[in-house]
């Protein structure tokens, strides 16, 4: 066909209606009108001569059709914005962006430091970060929607020829006190004092969970005796929680930096036992990695990362540019070790 039949902004609006489920929240987040967003899908539907959703329900469902332009469509999308963000690396660094994600607790207390670094040394460069969970971070390294990622939990299985993913830095994982608490006063508990205590928790299902459960079971303590006060769903909720003198709780030794310098909460070590987790930085090598993205990795990366594994974020080399393919597979990645 001489002309497509399908236009960039008609794209923009598929994804956004699929995304918000309705005509009018996909309008206000693309910050045009209603109207103007249902004659662009009608036009849409009738340059391909197929419906694109099914208006019977009260939430806007794609149709076959619709999922497969969908699916098409991102894909085109994200090679567009690569498309422009490597035209903007002619600047040398004198602009562009730069997109990293990261799990919710890197996100949260680890990369706002490095993003920090960043902004000082290239203050001209745009600086995003999208803090999700590691599943979704990982799909979105995978299409190119973030140029590199530090995530906690393990990459989804589908995606692991997709990706490099390399060991990054050793997360430890502290047992917290309120400041009364009996066993506040001792340097190291005994693991039978486990038992009796009250705990707070993210959700079992939780990355950080589950690593703490496993690990705690490799030394021999039984996490099925645990008594949980409750669960709560962010680690900011679980240190007040703790503060106020409701449990105990694991959590990363990087986020309760603060508290334990201001002391408002207490650590306590566990005898013979280390709770530790990998953090891995992973990126996809088939999609254009910027300038910007460069220079965070060979200048900001290293200086965060376990010693043993610093040499590695070295070896991060300017990857060619990944025009040929629109899935982002690599058959030549690494997996984790």
């Amino acid at each position: 066909m001489s002309d497509l039949p399908f236009t960039l902004d008609q794209l923009r609006i598929l994804k956004a209606i699929a995304a918000e489920g309705s005509f009018k929240r996909a309008a206000d987040s693309l910050y045009v009108s209603q109207p103007a967003v249902s004659l662009q899908v009608q036009n849409l539907e009738r340059q391909l001569d197929v419906p694109l959703f099914d208006r019977g329900g009260r939430r806007a469902q794609l149709t076959e059709a619709g999922h497969l332009l969908l699916s098409y469509g991102e894909k085109i999308l994200s090679l567009c914005q690569e498309t422009c963000r490597a035209i903007e690396d002619l600047q040398n660094l004198q602009g562009g962006t730069l997109i990293v994600g990261a799990s919710q607790t890197t996100g949260t207390y680890l990369l706002p430091k490095m993003i920090g670094m960043f902004r000082q040394k290239y203050p001209d460069v745009s600086v995003q970060l999208h803090v999700h969970s590691t599943r979704r971070t990982a799909w979105s390294v995978a299409n190119g929607q973030i140029d590199l990622a530090i995530i906690g939990g393990e990459v989804p299985a589908e995606l692991a020829e997709s990706l490099v993913i390399m060991p990054y830095a050793e997360d430890e994982l502290a047992l917290i006190l309120p400041i009364f608490h009996p066993f506040a006063k001792l340097e190291k508990i005994q693991k039978e004092d486990l038992y009796k205590l009250q705990f707070i928790a993210l959700d079992s299902q939780s990355t950080i969970r589950k690593v703490i459960d496993q690990v705690l079971i490799r030394s021999d303590i039984d996490t099925r005796r645990f008594k949980f006060e409750m669960e709560l769903n962010s680690i900011e909720a679980i240190k007040n929680a703790v503060q106020s003198g409701l449990g105990a709780a694991f959590v990363s030794t990087s986020a309760i930096a603060k508290e334990l310098q201001m002391g408002v909460l207490r650590s306590t070590s566990i005898e013979g036992v280390v709770v530790k987790r990998t953090l891995w930085m992973i990126f996809n090598p088939n999609r254009y990695r910027s300038k910007a993205a460069e220079a965070f990795s060979q200048e900001i990366l290293p200086q965060f990362a376990t010693p043993e594994w610093n040499k590695d974020m070295l070896k991060i080399s300017q990857p060619k540019l990944g025009l040929n393919t629109l899935d982002g597979v690599n058959t030549n990645s690494s997996e984790p070790v």
